[in-house]
């Protein structure tokens, strides 16, 4: 049975999608929470559906200065979920500096940050565990999407060599790489859509598209002591999307 009672979880992007379903799950499980995210009204919100009581730490994590507050302001945590992150489309020949800033601050810079720092500090107790949310499409790119699968993909390097230099202190780390969840992301992704567009993409999906509480079980598992022999591993959730696609061009 997966439990984390006594474990003090950081969790950022909390206030909405797989942070908040994440949020809501560890809960349960007895762990004690700091939830950090931009929106703090939203936080708040999150913080009234929770059992136990909880630390909110609004933050803005494209800025340093935010995370190194966040960070002196956290205590020792036994693990950390990092959900914040964004999905922007931009056409090879449209990518600038901003989009590199804007993408890399978000998706793979504040999680260098966080950990660096929560490590400076020696915030990151023996046996935590961190796990970071990547995506599928780093190994099956798509049209727009350079920036994202590039940040994502460095995100996934960073863990391995956070599971490499914390092993003999017994910190894992481990990303978990979803295909589509049924987020904010993708309800604004398919406004634009017609009915049969929303189901041609859904029915690329044998068990259909995921939720967010179908992540936050894999994160669960992973911040618990159940998972103290994984770490530096990639694990995809996609409700069959690759074998399906197998099946195609196989």
């Amino acid at each position: 049975m997966i439990e984390l009672k006594g474990k003090h979880i950081l969790i950022s992007g909390a206030s909405s999608g797989i942070g908040k379903a994440t949020a809501l799950l560890c809960d349960q499980l007895g762990a004690s929470l700091t939830l950090t995210s931009r929106n703090e009204s939203a936080l708040r919100d999150l913080s009234r559906m929770l059992k136990h009581s909880c630390k909110i730490m609004p933050a803005d994590l494209s800025r340093e200065e935010d995370i190194q507050l966040l960070v002196d302001q956290v205590d020792g945590i036994h693990g950390l979920a990092h959900c914040a992150g964004m999905v922007k489309p931009v056409p090879l020949k449209y990518i600038r500096k901003k989009h590199f800033d804007e993408m890399f601050h978000i998706n793979y810079m504040s999680a260098v940050l966080i950990c660096s720092r929560l490590l400076t500090q020696k915030k990151m107790k023996d046996g935590a565990s961190a796990v970071f949310i990547s995506s599928v499409s780093v190994d099956h790119p798509y049209t727009g999407g350079a920036m994202y699968t590039s940040s994502k993909s460095a995100l996934e390097a960073f863990s391995r060599s956070l599971a490499l230099e914390g092993a003999s202190r017994k910190i894992r780390s481990n990303v978990v790489s979803p295909a589509l969840v049924k987020t904010k992301i993708w309800t604004e992704a398919t406004e634009g859509l017609s009915a049969d567009d929303v189901a041609r993409v859904e029915s690329q999906y044998p068990l259909g598209l995921g939720e967010p509480e179908d992540v936050a079980n894999l994160i669960a598992f992973l911040l618990s002591d159940a998972a103290r022999w994984i770490t530096g591993a990639v694990m995809p959730l996609d409700g069959g999307l690759m074998l399906n696609h197998s099946k195609k061009t196989g």
